[in-house]
């Protein structure tokens, strides 16, 4: 823990490997690709997993499970979803010592199980919506990987619903982008942009791509949750149907949306410093740590009976809690190593706190430290949880108006790309040729194009010719 993190200004990349190693959030597995998610950083998966879970649930949804093995033939069926997965299929061959008649894919995502799944289940307009999500792991075989942002296998949640008419897919696919923005903002701390993905960029066998975009520390873009609008496509590949109150037989209507274990990469590099992660309240493993201070037998008791006492309190007032109470390590080590691992708030606790009856209070995003009584820390400590949880979104908001530029030449593009990078609003002639040009020449990509913008007539930056609004432009993960 003595040796110092790689400062972010010096080499972003290796920063970040190291906080998510040796923050104890994740490892490299044999697998190649693969990772190892730590107890800590399984437990803020969990965190996060539960409250999306819960907003799943309050907008009607269930979960269920699918088979992560899925007949090869079933990717077929949709002509243009095989092909944007094929590259990065794992395929079964053999089991139980012989070649199988068929070959199995480990699944990449599981629109194809799930609609010839969908066929038994839907017969006549009363069995629909179908509301189901599924928490899961998946496979794609990555050539470059990252760990938690671009790994072979990761962890993540697939809603597919089914539904009688276009008007009520297309709500469905808004519903759960908004669920996706609410849950950025509200618990990460992380502002976003919602908006739709190009025909380029969008889902292989979607009509419509949305997302959600955020803006990391080193200014690059990462797509941090997407809601497609699948139209009737699955449903034709499978041939599902269903019986409408007039009695005529319709195809089915679709959507599909996740989010993975990307998010905790997202956490990292949207709020976390030269010092290590800085972890938003709502979704920290530990909201509060309590470090005892103590040099004699008797002072350790005198100090952990408070620390106890302490803690009884803040779990009653509903304060994730731990007390260090490692007597091999000495406080400055507990210190760095709690400061690494981004936890909200330090209480220190010494023989003299004891006999003063207060606490020194560090917050781990702004390094403020100060005393503060020890009798109300219970009842405050929500308090100032909160005010850390939106401390820290500010924070992020401010940093990302800082980095969003209006550009109108390709001069003033490449210049304010290459010098500040960040989110580049540009106009755009809506082709995809020009859009593969700039990628070429640039390395950014349009990572939406905005639901809330104004429309406002311009000029491509590259071609010139007409276009009616801005779109988003960044350099991405």
């Amino acid at each position: 823990m003595a040796e110092k993190l790689t400062k972010q200004s010096n080499d972003y990349s290796r920063w970040y490997q190291e906080v998510v190693q040796r923050g104890d959030l994740a490892d490299y597995a044999p697998v190649k690709g693969c990772m190892v998610i730590k107890p800590y950083g399984y437990a803020l998966w969990e965190n996060m997993q539960r409250e999306l879970d819960r907003m799943f649930k309050e907008t009607g949804h269930v979960n269920a499970y699918f088979p992560m093995l899925i007949p090869e033939s079933f990717l077929a069926k949709e002509a243009e979803h095989v092909e944007g997965f094929s590259p990065e299929l794992a395929v079964v061959t053999h089991a139980g010592g012989k070649k199988l008649e068929e070959n199995y894919v480990i699944r990449p995502t599981s629109e194809t199980i799930i609609w010839d799944t969908y066929k038994k289940w839907i017969q006549s307009h009363r069995d629909l919506p179908i509301l189901v999500n599924q928490w899961a792991n998946v496979v794609r075989w990555e050539m470059r990987t990252r760990l938690f942002l671009r790994t072979t296998e990761f962890l993540w949640q697939e809603g597919h619903t089914a539904h009688a008419t276009a008007d009520e897919a297309q709500e469905e696919t808004l519903r759960m982008l908004e669920v996706y923005r609410c849950f950025s903002e509200d618990y990460m701390a992380v502002p976003v942009l919602t908006g739709v993905k190009t025909d380029r960029e969008k889902f292989a066998g979607a009509v419509r791509t949305y997302c959600i975009e955020a803006l990391m520390g080193d200014k690059k873009a990462l797509q941090a949750g997407t809601s497609h609008n699948l139209g009737q496509n699955f449903a034709k590949a499978f041939d599902v149907t269903y019986l409408s109150s007039e009695d005529k037989r319709e195809h089915v209507w679709a959507t599909s949306w996740g989010v993975s274990t990307r998010l905790v990469g997202a956490l990292v590099m949207a709020h976390g410093d030269d010092a290590g992660l800085v972890l938003p309240p709502r979704l920290a493993p530990h909201q509060m740590v309590m470090v005892p201070i103590y040099r004699s037998d008797e002072e350790r008791e005198a100090t952990m009976g408070a620390c106890k006492k302490l803690e009884a309190e803040l779990k009653a007032a509903g304060v994730r809690v731990k007390i260090d109470d490692r007597d091999h390590l000495r406080p400055g080590f507990k210190f760095a190593e709690w400061e690494l691992k981004g936890v909200p708030l330090r209480v220190e606790v010494g023989p003299r706190d004891v006999a003063s009856e207060q606490v020194v209070l560090a917050q781990r995003h702004s390094r403020e430290k100060a005393p503060h009584p020890m009798g109300s820390l219970a009842a405050d400590a929500p308090r100032i949880l909160e005010e850390i949880q939106r401390s820290i979104f500010e924070k992020a908001k401010a940093f990302r108006a800082e980095n969003s530029h209006r550009v109108d030449t390709w001069d003033d593009f490449l210049g304010t790309l290459n010098e500040k990078g960040g989110f580049l609003y540009a106009h755009w002639d809506g082709t995809t040729e020009t859009e593969a040009t700039i990628q070429e020449k640039t390395k950014a990509t349009i990572r939406c194009i905005p639901l809330d913008d104004d429309v406002e007539d311009g000029a491509c930056i590259l071609t010139g010719k007409p276009s009616a609004r801005r779109v988003v432009f960044a350099r991405a993960y």
